[in-house]
This record gives structure tokens, C-alpha cells and sequence, in this order.
């Protein structure tokens, strides 16, 4: 199988883009980009997202106690570009807020989510990461999209 291929046919579905948010161990905010979010059940509340096994935070988020999610809003491409970067400090010049748990929330953004870690499954050069939802809102806004290799 061809990878290029597959990832060229995987860019058709159009997601959301999120920036997934935690706290190092020296109580520093960590956060990425991440298009692979998604819902998994409302009883109990469960999302997930995939992290590669390759990221340069892999371990925080692995060993973490849980995580925000921030869905960007159309407004919000230079953020989606700050954390798809290797810069570090990636919070310096973000306005954001911690979360009841702790987590770094991005303000502004479409929406967001509070959760604990629940479980986490290997998935191939991946790591599945479940989340339980502890508390979350909304704003008025459109969404940042990902389809076909750009942001739109």
C-alpha cells in the first residue's frame, strides 16, 4: 500500500481542527494541533484523538491526568499554524485560560472541551487517547476545516 496515496485519499474528509492542551510536569502549558478529534459516546461522555508516536509530546500527553480540547474557530488559522510548529513556548502569545482541571483553554475558540484521561489504546505509529468529558461550551462562530491538505 502506497502511503502517500493513502493519505492524499484520507484529505477528502473534511474535520475540524482542534489545539489538544496539557500541563508538563514542571506546570508548563504543552498543546498541538490536532484534526483527529472526535466524539465516542454520551454516556458516559467520551471523546478522542490520535497522537503519533513520533510527537515530541507524546510522553506528556500519554502520562497526563486528562486534557483540554479547543476547537478554532475560522478566525483562528495562525493559532492552528503557532502549534503545528516546533516552536517552543507556543503559549507565550496566546491569550488562553485554565480549565477546572487545569488544562489550557484556548479563548476565543468555537468550542472546547475539559477532560480526564479514561483509557488509552495503542493504534499502529498512533496512540489512541480516550477522554472523559467533564465540562465543555460553546460559542457562535464557523469552524476552522481541514480537507485536502489546507486549511479552509
Amino acid at each position: 500500500m502506497n502511503n502517500k496515496n493513502l493519505r492524499n485519499v484520507l484529505s477528502k474528509f473534511a474535520t475540524g481542527v482542534t489545539i489538544v492542551s496539557t500541563i508538563d510536569d514542571d506546570g508548563k502549558p504543552v498543546g498541538m494541533t490536532v484534526n483527529s478529534f472526535t466524539s465516542v459516546s454520551l454516556d458516559p461522555p467520551l471523546v478522542l484523538w490520535n497522537i503519533g508516536i513520533n510527537q515530541p509530546s507524546y510522553d506528556i500527553f500519554l502520562n497526563a491526568k486528562g486534557y483540554s480540547v479547543s476547537i478554532l474557530s475560522k478566525d483562528q488559522r495562525d493559532i492552528c499554524n503557532l502549534f503545528s510548529s516546533s516552536v517552543d513556548n507556543k503559549f507565550n502569545n496566546i491569550d488562553f485560560v485554565l480549565s477546572d482541571n487545569g488544562f489550557p483553554i484556548i479563548q476565543k475558540s468555537l468550542a472546547w472541551f475539559d477532560c480526564l484521561k479514561w483509557k488509552n489504546y495503542p493504534g499502529g505509529d498512533h496512540q489512541i487517547l480516550v477522554g472523559e468529558v467533564i465540562n465543555f461550551h460553546a460559542n457562535e462562530n464557523d469552524p476552522l476545516i481541514f480537507w485536502n491538505g489546507s486549511l479552509a
